[in-house]
């Protein structure tokens, strides 16, 4: 009797444990298709990531490039005002009698044909371009964060 329970005991561990066995491997299966599924996913990301970052860095440098443009333009216009290559000149508004409260500058050998112009002097010239100057690099970095914010929530 002894022997026989010894016996069914071994052909029950034997079976039990070829069970186990059984589902021990099963769950390593599962645990690697699980693992191959998120390495997927980490990978598809990261490749998501990456173009991202492309994007926005080629976004960066259109927008530097635009911006170092404006500068560059800016500069040049100062340097025309300061050898007074250039002058700017405003449009003068007639009162209510039809005379101006500015002087109208002499316009020898000009084509306008709207109304009196005056010419500005030279310092307030170059206020008014460091205004346009500054204002120009507010609406371009505007641009770039708009675009950035394009590229960011925009899925792809």
């Amino acid at each position: 009797m002894l022997l026989t329970t010894g016996v069914t005991w071994k052909v029950q561990d034997w079976r039990y444990g070829k069970q186990l066995a059984e589902q021990a491997g099963l769950h390593k299966d599962d645990l690697t298709a699980i693992s191959n599924a998120v390495a997927g996913q980490v990978r598809a990301d990261q490749e998501k990531r990456l173009a991202l970052e492309q994007r926005l860095s080629t976004s960066e440098q259109s927008h530097y490039k635009e911006l170092s443009d404006a500068q560059t333009n800016q500069a040049r216009l100062r340097d025309r005002l300061a050898t007074a290559d250039l002058r700017l000149s405003v449009l003068l508004t007639e009162g209510p009698a039809g005379g101006s409260s500015v002087p109208a500058g002499t316009a020898a050998g000009s084509v306008v044909h709207d109304g009196a112009r005056a010419r500005l002097d030279p310092a307030h010239a170059q206020r008014i371009i460091g205004i346009t100057d500054t204002g120009d690099q507010g609406l371009i970095a505007l641009a770039a964060c708009q675009a950035y914010a394009r590229e960011v929530s925009t899925p792809k």
